[in-house]
């Protein structure tokens, strides 16, 4: 039986004033896959993120999800669908412990806004689930503990639990490991892996050590167009791949010496 692919575009583009940032993208994301977006800086990554979550408008082309076009939704009517990018809501907020800005998750989750001004007594019944979000991602010792105190990579998982407060189906992860030390990349990976269970992951990612270890499936983008795409094993040996990541005379000394 043939996997559901569960997310698509179909000729994406994107153009800003004559420039093409994405270029006629055909990407598709088999349902529970970790899949992986990656390329050299200025390829397009991010651009096609911002398109999927409509935080641009294309300028051509399809978005489906579960085979239904989504292109002209809004932001939030996509998030209800179950596509959820992490960091977006992230904006943890620093003056909050981990366990309030959980439960200000969980409020927009249930359709209700962002009842700051509520005694703490009334928001009492989501704190059994915002313990058990942070538990899930490793946190539960910091329940009590204000954001602003948090080292970066327990900030970062924090963010994680934010996203899977709004219980997503598809989690979109913008540079989860960006600017962080190995002790914490090996951490966010072990969680990634976790809390993929039952989802599907789609992340931008520079680190190709962790792609390597965590994704089903890479798309390359280079120059805004799909440059390649296929496992780890079959991407990181394409000539083209090596020479988008390190030039055509580096590539060329590699084969040479392979």
């Amino acid at each position: 039986m043939t996997q559901e692919f569960i997310l698509e575009t179909r000729g994406l583009t994107k153009e800003f004033r004559g420039f093409t940032a994405v270029d006629d993208v055909n990407l598709r994301v088999r349902e529970g896959h970790i899949h992986a977006l990656i390329g050299p800086n200025g390829a397009g990554k991010t651009t096609v993120f911002n398109l999927l979550t409509k935080f641009l408008p294309p300028t051509r082309g399809e978005i489906l999800y579960r085979g239904k076009p989504i292109t002209n939704m809004r932001a939030n009517e996509i998030a209800r669908l179950g596509l959820v990018r992490s960091f977006q809501i992230s904006a943890v907020f620093a003056h909050m412990t981990a366990m309030e800005n959980v439960r200000v998750a969980l409020q927009r989750r249930l359709g209700t806004s962002f009842h700051f001004w509520k005694s703490e007594k009334s928001l009492e019944h989501l704190n059994e689930r915002a313990i058990a979000l942070l538990d899930e991602v490793g946190l539960k010792e910091y329940a009590d503990v204000l954001t602003v105190e948090m080292p970066y990579g327990r900030k970062r998982a924090l963010e994680v639990a934010t996203t899977l407060a709004l219980d997503p189906t598809v989690m979109l992860l913008d540079e989860p490991t960006q600017g962080m030390g190995a002790e914490d990349v090996d951490r966010i990976v072990e969680l990634i892996r976790r809390v993929s269970a039952g989802r599907t992951v789609l992340m931008v990612e520079h680190n190709l050590s962790v792609v390597s270890r965590l994704c089903d499936r890479i798309t390359v983008l280079a120059r805004g167009s799909v440059l390649a795409e296929g496992d780890y094993e079959a991407v990181s040996r394409d000539p083209q791949v090596r020479e988008a990541y390190m030039g055509s005379d580096a590539a060329a000394e590699e084969e040479a010496s392979a």
